[in-house]
Order: C-alpha cells, then sequence, then structure tokens
C-alpha cells in the first residue's frame, strides 16, 4: 500500500512539473509590430518629466524603400526645437503573467550625425507598477557611443556598454533581452547589434501605475541644433513569456 501510494505521488509529482515546464515554455511573439494600426505618439510627453516642447515629426508606414521586409514603417523628425523628441509606441495588451521579453529589430538612420540619442523600449505595467525597460543609445551627450538604461529614481544610467558602429544608411539588427524580476525589478540582460552580444546585466526601479498594459516604444531625440533626420524600422517583434 505504502508503495502505491509512493507511486501515485511520484506520477503526479512528475505531471505537475511537466505541466510547469510547458508553462514556463510557452511564449507570444508580435511579429510585424511596424505594420500594425493604432500607433500613438506625442512630443511634449517624450520631454523630461513628460513636459518637453512641440516639435515636428511624423510616422509613414507601408514603405518599400528602404526596407527588408518590403514594408518599413519611417519614424520622422524634424526639430527645429533644439532638444526636442517624439515618442511612439504601440499597445499590444494585457499580458500579467509575462516577465521575461526579447525585443529584435531592424533600423534604419538617414543621418547618424542628426540624432542626440534613439531610444527602444518595452513598457509593462500591472499591480501598481510600471516597469519601463528604457534603453538608448546615446549617440552625441555625455556617455557618446554607450548605451544608458532608465531606472525611476536614478533615471538614465550608463551601462558602459557600447553602441558604437551605427552607420547611416545602413540595416542594423538590434536585439534586447529584458526581464521583470520576481522582487520587483527591471533586469536588462543582455544587448546584441549585427550579431555581437554584451552582456549588460543591469537593473533598475519601475514607477507607480495603475495601468494594464504591454507595449513596445521608439523614441527620436534632437541634437542642440534640432536636426532633421528619419529612422526605418522594419522586422519589429516582441517575443514574451
Amino acid at each position: 500500500m505504502k508503495n502505491t501510494l509512493y507511486l501515485a505521488g511520484l506520477f503526479i509529482l512528475i505531471l505537475i512539473a511537466g505541466c510547469t515546464y510547458t508553462s514556463a515554455q510557452t511564449k507570444t511573439t508580435f511579429s510585424h509590430i511596424e505594420k500594425m494600426a493604432g500607433w500613438a505618439s506625442c512630443d511634449v510627453c517624450a520631454g523630461s518629466g513628460g513636459s518637453g516642447k512641440t516639435d515636428v515629426y511624423w510616422q509613414a508606414q507601408f514603405q518599400t524603400t528602404p526596407s527588408l521586409s518590403g514594408s518599413s514603417s519611417e519614424f520622422y523628425y524634424g526639430g527645429p526645437t533644439p532638444y526636442t523628441s517624439a515618442l511612439w509606441w504601440e499597445q499590444l495588451g494585457s499580458f500579467p503573467s509575462t516577465s521575461h521579453f526579447t525585443y529584435d529589430l531592424h533600423f534604419y538612420v538617414t543621418d547618424i550625425t542628426a540624432p542626440q540619442a534613439l531610444e527602444f523600449d518595452v513598457n509593462q505595467s500591472l499591480d501598481g507598477k510600471k516597469y519601463v525597460f528604457g534603453t538608448e543609445c546615446d549617440l552625441r551627450g555625455t556617455y557618446k557611443g554607450y548605451w544608458r538604461v532608465w531606472d525611476a529614481t536614478l533615471h538614465w544610467q550608463n551601462t558602459g556598454v557600447a553602441c558604437a558602429g551605427i552607420t547611416a544608411e545602413k540595416w542594423h539588427h538590434l536585439t534586447w533581452q529584458l526581464e521583470r524580476t520576481a522582487d520587483g525589478h527591471t533586469h536588462f540582460i543582455s544587448v546584441t547589434i549585427d550579431g555581437v552580444t554584451r552582456t549588460v546585466n543591469r537593473y533598475g526601479t519601475p514607477l507607480a501605475s495603475s495601468a494594464k498594459e504591454l507595449n513596445v516604444a521608439f523614441q527620436t531625440d534632437g541634437d542642440k541644433a534640432g536636426s532633421a533626420y528619419s529612422v526605418y524600422l522594419d522586422d519589429v517583434t516582441l517575443t514574451a513569456w
């Protein structure tokens, strides 16, 4: 009888372990986000403290040139006010059970000397907190040529990880590995550009929020002259599990 109970219990444990493993490996993938309807945008909210100045900006989807898939999305920043920004984002729904993310995309910059920085973000809000996986390549600022990541308390933090090698009129492949940790932090695991992976391993503090959402975002930052430029995004994918 004892052996029977033991075997039955072991069988149940195996079943539970199997279900847990399968659940943990279930992934949701959003492909070609650049083609989705419903992109939102702003300029003022992209400024410091969410109260920046207005500028000229727009998005044009379904561009055939340049593109990799045959249909890229153009994000135009035109200044002319110095140090302004434009932010775009696409809501994907509410997926509170997901805590790991792969943000993968290709980008093409018309003039690499024009942007102050380029920002690639994932945002998740649940349980009263907003986890801002904010990442930016600083192109002309204090930490020129390095990735910075966002912390709600400390704001932009230099990672010491280079984002050098980004050139104009060329497609670059970017991948971020990100995690919402069990103890309630953002974890910037690693970044890959054009096949070269670098460990970041930085943690951030979330914001307070009542929202329930998952989205991806892209931001263009202007330099001291408000120089105009376009960035094309293609094959934008978010995988969440």
